[in-house]
């Protein structure tokens, strides 16, 4: 039976080590993301409208605020323009200003959305990086010389 050697059990070691610190990144820097945006929401001041579905009168800051302004900017400018959109509004139209301004500011929020979603991502990804460290530093042995050493009885046979 071959018996590893020290350097041979200290890789996989050495893997889990970096692949816990990149976890630990990433979880990081998801949080920041998730905060940076949340900061920058919270700071235009926008609150949710109040004959919004959801989170009526709250201060736009989260995923889900954003998501229920967006959606009420929507059924403002269908109902200030006839039920049309940008696109299916005439040039000369002055009602058009109205659909495209309600249009950039919902891709605004959908943005924060995306970047909301994307944090989170990140967050998960570092937490199951690390697990999966943890998980590679516990298998492979601590120290190839005193886990794999011959002991007296083995030897005596």
């Amino acid at each position: 039976m071959s018996t590893p050697t020290a350097s041979t059990t200290k890789l996989p070691r050495l893997l889990g080590l970096i692949v816990i610190i990149f976890g630990a990144i990433f979880f990081v820097a998801g949080a920041a993301t998730w905060t940076a945006v949340s900061v920058n929401l919270k700071a235009e001041n926008i609150t949710v409208a109040d004959d919004a579905a959801a989170f009526a009168g709250g201060r736009v800051d989260t995923p889900w605020e954003a998501f229920s302004q967006a959606d009420i900017i929507k059924h403002h400018a269908l109902d200030a323009t006839g039920g049309k959109t940008y696109a299916e509004l005439d040039k000369e139209d002055p009602l058009r200003a109205v659909a495209m301004n309600g249009s950039f500011l919902r891709a605004s929020l959908f943005t924060s959305v995306v970047a909301f979603g994307v944090a989170l991502l990140v967050m998960g990804l570092g937490v199951v990086l690390a697990v999966t460290g943890v998980a590679i530093r516990k298998l492979a042995p601590a120290d190839a010389a005193t886990t794999n050493a011959p002991t007296l009885a083995s030897s005596a046979v």
